[in-house]
């Protein structure tokens, strides 16, 4: 094998050498020792592995340039006469490894036993680290003194400093009210009185005293663009101030619950919008706690908080109004799910202001419009195929009906308007076939709902949407001679119900306001069309079913609104057909037929003097109603407590010798019970009561139970005559047994203020 490897050698140059290697031969006796070693390692001992790890690269580049010596002395003698430095180099390298070796075992040696850490000795150190940190001064406690003294140099003189002090001040207020004892501030407030001197100071003065400080010129009376703070040469200097400032407003209306003390803030808030405006973030959450106040406050803040959203999405359009409005329909809509008496005027209210925030941009309002209306369609669309519960109550309900009303609401704001006219027709299909989704009698207030919504809107876009066959369709529907099954305690407020229970479908008050409520739609829907050119062949449908109404009809209540009703119609249509004679144009000059309506409603027509008085007349009972339901809720009545047949009886062994009279009356009833029942008297006596039952529909049903069960114990009393023949009974007696013993009523207790 050496003279293998040696004639191989002598073949090679320098550069084929150096790539190849110095020794092959050497390297397959290290290959082998080195197997040798793996194979017979568990019986070696360890120590000999250590020594060979610590040579260093310099002594083993030696010991190879020695075996090369030994192996190949030619070669060695050419290095020696070319390469002199190769082999008379020093051992640095070793020196080096050694002083390193060294190093690791004074400072990497392990311990012979580990040390456990104490928990408490890391919480001190920490807290102590804590405390270097957070507390490098003792924060000022803020005094009533300080409070007059800032409010007196804001007054003067507005300075830098004196706005940062304030600021400190007024943050660290904010803190108390959200918990944040550990933030860090320069003063501190731990009594009340002093934070709500600062908070008042603040809202009173700083708004002034910021646009003092800044040198902001005052508003024209007919500018209506705002002055942004940032236009001020001090802007940047007072920036990180006054960002600290508004930022700590809207975290003290996020923590605030009385709503006057809101109300204040809003108030101040709406002055500072300018601040708002240049500083994007701090704005971004304003606008977030503006949509919360305006959605779930208060009356009065909910206007304050619309008059800022309106002030900011008016100034910066392109930037806000986008996210603002898509913000406040989901509140909106989340905030509709339930309706009652009390939330109702809210909901009003969400939606006019919603549709006047639409009325800024018409491109940005066709978007939203365009994507919720077919959101609504697809709902119905669901309900329509499916045909399953689930998908039934997605579009029957609150949140869906006060969508269609609110864009019903939005479209008639903005009209007239080219960009919103397309979706006028896709809105009034969807209400439609909502009506047509579940035609039954039990969503009879839905359908009005979405009658009185298509209304609307026919009547502010001028455009003709048949409404009226939908309630037609009720009175034809509904038998209304069929007497009712029930009395009913109160009447049924269509204004806050989508669905009636069966229990109402079978009160007389649901017959009556269906027919108040179909005389209101009928009467509003000819208002809308009363001075059009085509009325009385519009009214003409609804005449002939009024009349065969009529004549069907028994209930005296309900033909009396009806027959005014019909009157009111007829005589409009006649004054139109007389109006009409009298034109000289013909029906396809469209210019004519407009100056023509035009001139008829600024003159008025009867029925639109009758509506006039009519809603006046009808808001004014609304209101009554309203308010007599409170007075009713609060006034404690008196309650009539009757006396069972047991607590008779025992006044009557009680007191049977004093009053004899007692037991001779009460024979005398039996018997007159007993005659009663001989004659058949009892079922013409009950057809009375069901005819007066009519007339008494308002009466508690609890007195009506009551009777009926006072009525009962008489009948199942024992005859209290025993052997005694019946004798006849006088006129005079016959008065005293109907009218039965007294009733006992409590003594009426009210407060100082009712």
């Amino acid at each position: 094998m050496a003279g293998k490897n040696k004639r191989k050698l002598e073949d090679l140059s320098v550069d084929e050498f150096m790539l190849s290697g110095f020794d092959s031969g050497e390297e397959d006796d290290c290959e082998d020792e080195e197997s040798t070693q793996q194979k017979g390692k568990m019986k070696k001992p360890a120590p000999q592995k250590m020594s060979v790890g610590k040579q260093g690269k310099a002594s083993e580049h030696k010991d190879q340039l020695s075996a090369l010596k030994r192996k190949d002395p030619e070669f060695y003698e050419f290095l020696q006469q070319n390469d002199q430095k190769l082999l008379n180099f020093e051992d640095s390298d070793s020196l080096e490894d050694e002083e390193e070796d060294e190093e690791e075992r004074m400072y990497h040696k392990l311990p012979s036993q580990l040390e456990e850490a104490d928990d408490d000795d890391d919480n001190d150190a920490g807290e102590s680290v804590k405390k270097d940190v957070k507390k490098p001064k003792e924060a000022t406690k803020v005094t009533e003194a300080m409070i007059e003294n800032w409010r007196t140099g804001l007054r003067k003189e507005p300075t830098a400093k004196l706005i940062r002090d304030i600021t400190q001040a007024f943050k660290a207020a904010v803190a108390t009210t959200k918990g944040d004892s550990e933030e860090l501030c320069r003063y501190t407030i731990s009594d009340s009185a002093v934070f709500n001197s600062l908070i008042l100071f603040c809202i009173k003065d700083m708004h002034a005293a910021l646009n003092k400080m800044l040198k902001l010129k005052a508003p024209e009376k007919g500018q209506k663009k705002l002055i942004l703070p940032s236009s001020s040469a001090r802007w940047q200097k007072n920036q990180i101030d006054i960002k600290m400032y508004i930022a700590g407003v809207v975290q003290l209306l996020s923590s605030l619950t009385q709503s006057t003390v809101v109300a204040a803030v809003l108030r101040h808030a709406n002055q500072m919008v300018p601040y708002y405006l240049c500083l994007p973030k701090q704005c971004r959450h304003f606008l977030k706690s503006l949509i919360k106040h305006w959605s779930t406050g208060e009356e009065t803040v909910r206007v304050l908080a619309f008059l800022a959203l309106n002030k900011i999405c008016r100034n910066k359009q392109e930037i806000y109004l986008n996210s603002v409005l898509k913000q406040m329909y989901i509140a909106y809509v989340k905030n509709c799910k339930f309706t009652s008496p009390n939330t109702l005027p809210m909901i009003n209210f969400m939606q006019r202001t919603l549709a006047e925030m639409y009325s800024l941009d018409t491109q940005v309002s066709y978007q939203h419009a365009f994507i919720y209306i077919r959101q609504l369609a697809i709902h119905l669309r669901n309900a329509m195929n499916l045909k399953k519960k689930e998908t039934y109550q997605s579009v029957y309900n609150w949140q869906y009906v006060h969508c269609l009303y609110l864009w019903c609401r939005v479209l008639s704001t903005i009209y007239p308007s080219e960009v919103l006219e397309p979706l006028i027709y896709p809105l009034c299909q969807v209400i439609i076939g909502c009506i047509k989704l579940v035609p039954i009698s039990r969503y009879y207030p839905l359908r009005l709902h979405c009658v009185r919504a298509i209304i609307l809107l026919s009547a502010n876009t001028k455009t003709y949407v048949p409404a009226l066959p939908f309630l037609l369709e009720i009175l034809q529907r509904e038998d209304f001679n069929k007497k009712p099954g029930r009395m009913s305690i109160k009447p049924i407020n269509f204004a806050v119900i989508l669905k009636l229970s069966k229990t109402n479908l079978q009160e007389k008050a649901y017959k009556d306001g269906l027919v108040e409520q179909l005389y209101d739609l009928i009467l509003e829907n000819f208002h809308t069309q009363a001075c059009s050119v085509g009325f009385p062949e519009l009214a003409l449908p609804t005449v002939v079913q009024l009349k065969v109404f009529l004549k069907e009809c028994k209930v005296a209540n309900y033909c009396k609104q009806m027959r005014q009703l019909l009157e009111k119609i007829q005589e409009n249509s006649s004054y139109i057909t007389g109006r009409r004679q009298k034109a000289a144009f013909g029906v396809a000059d469209v210019t004519a037929v407009a100056a023509w309506e035009k001139q008829v409603a600024e003159e008025g027509t009867s029925l639109t003097k009758y509506y006039s008085q009519w809603k006046k007349l009808r808001e004014k009972e609304i209101q009554l109603e309203i308010s007599g339901k409170e007075r009713m809720e609060d006034l404690n009545l008196p309650e009539i407590k009757r006396k069972k047949a047991e607590e008779k009886k025992a006044d009557k062994k009680e007191f049977k010798g004093l009053f004899e009279s007692d037991s001779d009356d009460d024979d005398d009833d039996d018997l007159f019970k007993s005659k009663g029942k001989e004659k058949g008297d009892s079922d013409e006596d009950d057809e009375g009561l069901e005819d007066l039952s009519d007339l008494s529909y308002d009466d508690d049903e609890e007195d009506v139970d009551d009777l009926e069960d006072d009525s009962d114990g008489d009948q199942k009393k024992p005859s209290s005559s025993k052997g005694k023949a019946p004798k006849k009974m006088l006129s005079t007696e016959l008065k005293e047994v109907a009218e039965g013993d007294e009733d006992m009523v409590e003594d009426l207790e009210l407060s100082d203020q009712d």
